[in-house]
């Protein structure tokens, strides 16, 4: 895998001009990463220019060694971040955020979510807990974007009735992988299939009664 970490810290005297609503977040740090692929770049650099993230720390995976560039790879690496608790919550993009949301959604531990607007990225968060937001490079505009990241994360969880709903999900995944996810795996696997069958156990389908 071709990349580079980029480490940086912003605190609130470099904040920028959508700072207002994270600011009410208190002074609680966050460990953000940022990952996008070619057609994410331009978002991605749009959101880094604007300082967003005032005293958290963001990490950016810079994978931008070629024109094209496979959102799996920036995704998975990513989402085990995430998934694994070592980053807090995460930001992908790419052409439309629907290819970085399916990849990511793959790691025990994410509730991604793909967010077109800022109603859902706030609900995104209140509901559903969202760790890793998708946003569509080709589809959104540079304003729109840093309104969507902001309320995202400055929405806090909602808890109440959620977290049953929540506990299910985490059920789910603990009947569907009996393999813990390694970054061993993603290295070796980042130019081939990232989920193939010796990293995850996949349930057999039943039809008509068979296994």
């Amino acid at each position: 895998m071709c990349y580079k970490e980029q480490q940086f810290c912003f605190n609130t005297k470099n904040c920028g001009i959508l700072s207002d609503e994270i600011a009410k977040m208190g002074t609680n740090s966050m460990k953000i990463i940022l990952g996008s692929d070619h057609r994410g770049k331009r978002i991605q650099d749009w959101i880094l220019k604007h300082h967003l993230f005032q005293q958290n720390e963001v990490f950016v995976i810079d994978q931008h060694c070629t024109d094209s560039i496979d959102y799996p790879d920036v995704a998975a690496r990513v989402a085990f971040e995430v998934g694994s608790g070592i980053f807090d919550r995460g930001i992908l993009i790419c052409g439309t955020g629907i290819g970085m949301c399916v990849v990511a959604n793959k790691f025990p531990g994410v509730r991604a979510a793909p967010c077109h607007n800022e109603v859902a990225a706030e609900l995104s968060r209140r509901h559903n807990d969202a760790n890793i937001l998708c946003l569509a490079g080709d589809l959104l505009g540079e304003r729109s974007s840093l309104v969507i990241v902001e309320k995202w994360l400055a929405t806090p969880f909602d808890n109440g009735r959620h977290i049953d709903r929540l506990e299910k999900i985490k059920n789910l995944e603990h009947q569907n992988y009996s393999a813990p996810i390694t970054i061993e795996c993603l290295e070796k696997n980042s130019s081939e299939n990232i989920m193939s069958e010796s990293n995850i156990s996949v349930p057999k389908k039943t039809v008509s009664g068979v296994a």
